[in-house]
């Protein structure tokens, strides 16, 4: 399997450590190809909301130096893994932020991919009061079309992962273990219906309103996404 892994901290710290067991349990599954990004160092510049991506190929993006080769990786791979720690002002880290921010055109009421419907994808979350962030996240992608996305949030009420209360982090560990089973084992099934609607929604949308002439709208007729779910 092929994944992708997104750590939203370069400090390398509780998150990492819980990315690490969850990596470690799936290489134990039957191994992982793994390439991995540490925001914000692989995504350095802020997306501007200049809207080229939104508007035209996403290699128009001013940013698409660092950009294109994300794009590609998420593209070949098969599955995702973002790391976020929960930061308290805005959920997640402004690494994270950026990085979704510049892979908005992902969005079915842009320009969909059709390798997404395909993949799946999980999210961890560490904080030491909350793990808020992993939801939104986790709703974020879904909008992708990813086909599965599953989400693990840790509370440490701690200030570390190594400080936590033992019993606390050895649960915390064999549900990370489980969840890493669980998610090596999952296989393409029926989108969510979530999917279905934000589809037919997003159609709607860029058939009326967006219309011809404009990119998103010429990129669904040449896909054929009009007359056909890519899912």
């Amino acid at each position: 399997m092929k994944i992708a892994v997104f750590h939203g901290s370069p400090r390398r710290g509780n998150t990492y450590a819980a990315t690490l067991l969850f990596l470690e349990e799936l290489n134990r599954r039957g191994g992982a190809e793994v390439t991995e990004f540490f925001l914000p160092e692989a995504a350095p510049e802020f997306c501007m909301g200049c809207q080229k991506c939104l508007g035209g190929p996403n290699t128009d993006c001013p940013h698409s130096s660092f950009i294109a080769p994300i794009v590609e990786t998420i593209l070949e791979s098969d599955a995702l893994l973002f790391a976020s720690p929960h930061y308290g002002a805005c959920e997640m880290p402004g690494g994270m932020k950026n990085l979704l921010d510049h892979l908005d055109f992902f969005t079915m009421t842009v320009a969909p991919r059709r390798e997404m419907f395909d993949k799946k994808a999980f999210v961890i979350t560490t904080g030491a009061g909350s793990a808020r962030a992993a939801k939104t996240i986790h709703g974020f992608v879904k909008k992708w079309g990813v086909n599965r996305v599953l989400k693990f949030g840790v509370v440490m009420y701690a200030d570390s992962w190594d400080n936590m209360k033992k019993t606390r982090r050895a649960g915390y560990e064999r549900k990370l273990r489980r969840a890493a089973r669980k998610f090596y084992r999952i296989k393409k099934s029926i989108p969510y219906i979530s999917t279905f609607i934000f589809y037919y929604i997003a159609r709607y949308i860029v058939k009326n309103f967006i219309g011809k002439g404009n990119y998103p709208y010429e990129y669904w007729k040449e896909e054929g996404f009009f007359d056909k779910r890519p899912f």
